[in-house]
């Protein structure tokens, strides 16, 4: 990944005429490969439609979120932004292509927005967060902001009411994350 606090992980898949295993997350083996074990206290999943977007989304300190994201069935292009003030990769981002056929997953730090276009129709998406959910601690930056230059696969996505009427552009963003 561009961002080496975001991590991509690719798990070892054991596949046979059956269908398959995989691992999703193990903590010893996390710790081993990654220097480090998250605290998960949350699981979440959404299915959505093809073109839609969802995000860019965060969680401010102290409800701030790690999260672990990946696809149960279809295809996503997953996207985490840079929020950390200092950090030398301040408001870039970095991407990467989910879905149930390559089981890939996105660790994306404490400090990012994170979102996703849906490329494929009913994806089931999961995630694990490392802080519930704090409705006053959550904020959104716009997803086509030209100061991030995203390159989004679809250029006019579905997105909520929620997202197109209350997300910051990032020019005008103050981040929370020091």
């Amino acid at each position: 990944m561009d961002i080496p606090d975001v991590l991509l992980i690719e798990p070892r898949v054991f596949e046979d005429s059956r269908g398959y295993f995989f691992e999703s997350f193990n903590e010893a083996s996390w710790k081993e490969h990654c220097g480090f074990v998250p605290k998960f206290v949350q699981d979440n999943e959404s299915m959505s439609h093809k073109g839609v977007l969802r995000g860019l989304h965060f969680q401010a300190p102290p409800h701030a979120q790690a999260k672990l994201v990946r696809v149960i069935r279809g295809a996503v292009y997953d996207v985490a932004v840079d929020l950390r003030i200092g950090s030398p990769t301040y408001g870039k981002w970095c991407a990467a292509e989910l879905s149930a056929h390559n089981k890939r997953q996105l660790y994306i730090p404490e400090g990012f927005a994170h979102g996703f276009l849906v490329l494929e129709d009913s994806s089931i998406f999961s995630y694990k967060c490392s802080d519930l959910y704090h409705r006053e601690s959550e904020g959104a930056i716009k997803w086509d902001d030209p100061e991030l230059g995203i390159q989004w696969p679809e250029k006019s996505p579905l997105i909520s009411d929620k997202d197109r009427l209350h997300a910051s552009p990032f020019n005008s963003f103050e981040s929370p994350f020091t």
